[in-house]
């Protein structure tokens, strides 16, 4: 696995295609990934990769994460397929951990990232090839999720009967919760923040989209 301080070069080059004159440091790439000069300084030296905020940089650049990472260009990924997986990150969508938010549409603004599979196993935990990446809004399933996170959606898990956390589509709008079904066959959406009350609807007012598998937290 490429070092940070490898990225971070990578990054500048980046940067410095864009800026008119002067030299590119460190402060300016932490900038550009709005993480804190301290906190940048400190994952530099410790190694520790910011993944989210390198997602979200490449999104908005229209970069490849493997060039990123590997220094493959996609176009080298096209004979590879088996070991990299296409995640398509809406990086404009948020799932609501509070008030409803915006209808998960498959139409939506998103960017395909291409990504190699050992990234994704160690961020998720799973091999499917079904993934999505959006974003958490609202304090509503703290602290296993945070205000801000990004997180990884396989559309291939729907049971809810096997528990865990779901994206779920509602007339209300998208929203991430646990969810379960009632003996009395009502859908109930569960927040992990207790402050939050349960919220009971029909089935056919919820569909579930996927599975959160996997988070990236926020700042």
């Amino acid at each position: 696995m490429v070092e940070f301080s490898e990225i971070i070069e990578k990054l500048k080059d980046v940067i410095s295609s864009k800026k008119i004159g002067g030299k590119v440091f460190d402060k300016d790439v932490a900038m550009e990934l709005g993480i804190p000069q301290t906190s940048f300084a400190t994952m530099k030296k410790r190694d520790s990769i910011p993944y989210k905020e390198l997602m979200q940089f490449c999104a908005r650049k229209k970069l490849s994460i493997n060039w990123l990472f590997f220094d493959q260009p996609v176009e080298m990924l096209i004979d590879e397929t088996n070991k990299f997986f296409q995640i398509r990150y809406f990086a404009d969508l948020r799932a609501s951990a509070g008030g409803g938010a915006n209808v998960f549409d498959a139409d939506e603004n998103y960017e395909m990232i291409t990504i190699d599979e050992k990234i994704v196993h160690n961020m998720t935990g799973v091999d499917s090839k079904r993934l999505e990446a959006i974003n958490v809004n609202g304090e509503s399933m703290e602290p296993t999720l945070q205000d801000g996170s990004i997180i990884f959606v396989d559309r291939d898990q729907t049971d809810i009967n096997r528990g865990g956390i779901f994206i779920a589509s509602t007339t209300g709008g998208l929203f991430v919760k646990r969810i379960r079904q009632r003996a009395d066959g009502m859908v109930e959406l569960i927040s992990d923040n207790r402050t939050y009350s349960p919220e009971v609807l029909s089935p056919d007012e919820v569909m579930i989209v996927g599975k959160v598998v996997g988070n990236i937290e926020g700042l």
